[in-house]
């Protein structure tokens, strides 16, 4: 086995992730919820960019309503960003990567 080969093949590996890493930070994928009256952006590093709530959604009197569809809309956001980026890293790992971003 050649330990020089496998170390620069580590170290292509290691770029590429990188690479993927930054690309992700700038890719946003959309939750929804109730139809769309309530959307969330959030990037592929998992950072919240935005939201829109759709006034039809706002009632003072159930807040909690509005509450629900916001937890509603970034869970469905969040699921989709994980599986953006590990189906991302998948493509350059080979299928190495874990469900938390780590190398098995």
């Amino acid at each position: 086995m050649d330990f020089g080969q496998l170390f620069k093949q580590a170290q292509d590996m290691q770029r590429k992730l990188e690479k993927i890493e930054t690309e992700l930070a700038e890719r946003v994928v959309e939750g929804a919820a109730s139809g769309g009256l309530v959307k969330v952006f959030i990037s592929g590093t998992l950072q919240l960019k935005g939201m829109k709530i759709d006034p039809e959604v706002v009632d003072p009197e159930d807040v909690e309503a509005l509450e629900d569809l916001i937890v509603v809309a970034v869970r469905d956001a969040l699921k989709q960003a994980q599986e953006m980026a590990e189906a991302s890293k998948k493509e350059v790992t080979g299928g190495l990567v874990g469900p938390l971003g780590g190398l098995l």
